[in-house]
């Protein structure tokens, strides 16, 4: 494929858009819904808990749509189509009279958020199997440098954007957003080559598009499934830092959104770092197995020290060794799209999606609730970092859960070599 460069080009740089338009709100939203609602922290971190799981329903009840339609009509349209609605929400966020208004846009961004089933398939699409690990990373390296830009776009127009245009700093990042979306809509319009051949292609169903039952459908291999349920307790725990981090740190360190800007910026930097060059090269040095386990130790250290930081400054050490745990994603996803037939990678990474959106609507409300009750006044003894220290636990019972399931993949493998009953 001659444009195949191009083309990766681009779905890396819609990927990074997701991300970047999740990270460029992490710092306004907060002080947005507290113009709005006014309250104190608990009742501003439970709003900003039912906005937030707003977006990931809708990504959990669109994914496996998305998906399925890519399979039956290409990823093409399904991503230029979703880039689109993505760049009008942002512009209808930017002026956004009341809470209401927030909601509404918060379904529509979570509906064109769905487009990452399309993308993921997209890559599996046109990368051999043996390099999907490295292509996966990809994913993992737009959503760092998602994380860098974003937040510093969000913490920086915030602070100084009134001084140059005559808008509220809070609302300004949305109309940036809007721009850059609907620019790389345009982009891709001529140079984004569809990857998926005719002859792969299926009809649409409603049942591979329906959301439980296109993650029933998972069934259909049984290491799949397993590693559907580490993919579901890797985002449940993520999703701890678009909940909480702002409110976190601003509680417990005094960072204000300038703060929050330079820490994710960081963040997003370590993971570009890992997921660009290091994790394709980690996993093909250790394996594919090996790399998942040792991703989640780190990421269980990680969590158990963002809860314990006593300060600012150990936080950054912290991030360093969080990054490193970037290595279990693509070592997962490359595992799962190497099971699955080429028909099938739209389906299968939609009903993941789908497992993601449903840890994202739990982890929302968990986390900020959690918070919530933790800082609430009544507390005589505030726990901020005690959803860290869960988090860490939970992070642990994935590593258990993918060893389990890779010992049974092993134990498959051996009885297909030996011509047995599996």
């Amino acid at each position: 494929m001659s444009q195949r460069q191009p083309a990766i080009v681009f779905i890396f740089i819609t990927l990074f858009l997701d991300i970047f338009g999740i990270g460029l709100i992490i710092p306004v939203l907060p002080g947005l819904v507290g113009e709005m609602v006014g309250g104190d922290e608990a009742t501003k971190s439970h709003m900003v808990g039912w906005l937030m799981a707003l977006y990931a329903l809708m990504q959990f009840l669109f994914s496996p749509v998305l998906g399925s339609l890519s399979d039956r009509y290409g990823r093409r349209p399904v991503i230029l189509l979703s880039l689109l609605g993505s760049g009008l929400d942002y512009l209808l966020l930017a002026w956004a009279p009341n809470l209401w208004w927030l909601f509404i846009g918060r379904i529509v961004a979570g509906i064109t958020a769905a487009n990452f089933s399309a993308a993921s398939a997209y890559i599996a699409d046109i990368t051999p199997p043996e390099k999907r690990a490295h292509g996966f990373g990809l994913i993992g390296a737009a959503f760092g440098i998602g994380f860098v830009t974003g937040p510093v776009v969000g913490g920086l127009a915030s602070k100084y954007g009134p001084m140059f245009v005559e808008m509220d700093g809070l609302r300004l990042p949305f109309v940036l957003a809007a721009i850059v979306t609907l620019l790389n809509c345009i982009y891709g319009v001529f140079v984004l080559p569809e990857s998926l051949a005719k002859e792969n292609r299926k009809p649409f169903h409603w049942e591979s598009a329906h959301p439980i039952k296109s993650i029933k459908s998972l069934s259909r291999w049984p290491v799949v499934l397993s590693l559907s349920g580490v993919h579901f307790l890797m985002n449940l725990t993520h999703n701890i830092y678009p909940s909480l981090w702002v409110m976190y740190t601003a509680k417990r360190y005094g960072w204000d959104e300038l703060d929050v800007a330079i820490s994710l910026s960081f963040v997003g930097i370590m993971a570009a770092i890992v997921q660009a060059g290091l994790a394709g090269r980690i996993i093909a040095r250790i394996g594919e197995r090996r790399g998942l386990l040792l991703g989640f130790a780190l990421m269980t250290f990680a969590m158990v020290g963002y809860g314990l930081a006593p300060n600012g400054t150990v936080i950054y050490v912290v991030m360093f060794i969080g990054a490193l745990s970037g290595i279990a994603g693509p070592a997962a996803q490359s595992i799962i799209t190497k099971k699955v037939g080429p028909s099938e990678q739209g389906e299968v990474q939609g009903a993941l999606n789908s497992v993601a959106s449903m840890a994202s609507i739990v982890g929302f409300i968990l986390w900020t609730w959690m918070f919530a009750y933790s800082v609430a006044p009544e507390r005589t003894f505030p726990m901020p970092g005690i959803s860290f220290l869960v988090a860490g636990f939970l992070t642990f019972c994935a590593m258990l859960l993918g060893r389990w399931a890779l010992v049974g993949e092993k134990e498959i493998e051996r009885l297909e070599r030996e011509g047995g009953e599996v």
